[in-house]
């Protein structure tokens, strides 16, 4: 019996056909009985793995689901001895973006808006590469300009505010002091 006939239960409609040659012989009604009954086995251990695997992919599984404009990171694949975006090795980001959805394509692809530096990939992506953005508001950080004075080379001067603690650590046979400060734009 062919692999495509015991898999899906019926014989393979092609205009090719495996014949043997040599002596025919009549097949005796034990023989087909035989056959038929190793068949229905094969059949529903096929069934029996394919609910297995079903069940094992439902319980990790997890329905995600996007809306127009929500902001996405977009996973970079690892591959080894790849270079991806200018670093290497272990420094290589897990997700790169923040990238604003365009529209839905299908039930599991978005469109997305893409930077210039990404301009070569194609902007629709499947739902398993996607990972949405939760914002935090109390980790953002309110930051005014007025409170940095810029040099010409785009640095600054830290200035300090005052000493909050003072501290002396031992290490095998050395003193490290140790001082923590409050610069001017921390908050305690």
């Amino acid at each position: 019996m062919a692999p495509y006939e015991v898999l899906y239960g019926r014989r393979c409609q092609s205009p090719l056909c495996w014949y043997e040659g040599g002596d025919l012989t009549i097949l005796g009604p034990q023989l087909v009985d035989e056959t038929i009954e190793k068949i229905k086995k094969i059949r529903e251990r096929l069934l029996s793995a394919q609910d297995r695997q079903k069940k094992y992919f439902d319980t990790r599984h997890r329905k995600i689901e996007f809306s127009v404009s929500n902001l996405v990171f977009l996973k970079v694949s690892l591959m080894k001895d790849v270079v991806r975006f200018g670093k290497a090795n272990k420094l290589n980001p897990r997700y790169i973006g923040l990238f604003e959805i365009i529209e839905r394509v299908r039930t599991v692809a978005y469109r997305l808006v893409l930077s210039p530096q990404l301009s070569g990939i194609h902007d629709v992506f499947h739902v398993s590469i996607l990972r949405k953005c939760i914002s935090d508001p109390s980790q953002e950080i309110h930051f005014e300009p007025s409170d940095l004075e810029l040099r010409s080379d785009l640095s600054y001067k830290e200035k300090l505010m005052r000493i909050l603690a003072k501290d002396v650590r031992r290490l095998r046979n050395k003193k490290f002091p140790m001082i923590k400060v409050l610069w001017n734009n921390q908050t305690e």
